[in-house]
Order: structure tokens, then C-alpha cells, then sequence
């Protein structure tokens, strides 16, 4: 499976990955863009919305990758 920008994802459906894009749009974070080709060729694209949640996320994603050996594993 291909991501936009056409990265492979891997261990990820593409059921999955189409939902969670849908919701993704439907919520106002990305923008779809069809272009009526053989085969068919979808775009996506963050909207301001997304750009505005794209650095806290990195920052959280960051602090994560520095303390995950600090969290306790769940009992």
C-alpha cells in the first residue's frame, strides 16, 4: 500500500487507510483531490487546519521518542 506522496505503508490495509483518509477529510485536516485518469489517481493534501496540528504533533511525536524508556510498561 502507497501513502500520499507515494511512500509504502506497510502492516496497513488499504480498508484502513481509506477510512481513516475519509475521516481525515471529513474533519477538515486533508483535502482530496480526484484526477479522472486509467487508473484512477487520488492526492491529498493537508489543509490549514492540518498544517496547524502539524508541529505540536511533531513536538509530541518527539517527546515520545526521548522518554519512552521511561514509561513504565502497563501491568
Amino acid at each position: 500500500m502507497r501513502e500520499p506522496g507515494g511512500r509504502v505503508l506497510q502492516g496497513v490495509s488499504p480498508k484502513v487507510l481509506t477510512h481513516t483518509l475519509r475521516r481525515l477529510e471529513d474533519r477538515g485536516f486533508i483535502d482530496r483531490t480526484i484526477y479522472p485518469a486509467v487508473p484512477l489517481h487520488v492526492e491529498y493534501a493537508l489543509t490549514a487546519l492540518g498544517k496547524s496540528v502539524a508541529e505540536p504533533l511533531a513536538q509530541l511525536r518527539t517527546w515520545v521518542e526521548n522518554h519512552l524508556d521511561d514509561v513504565p510498561p502497563a501491568t
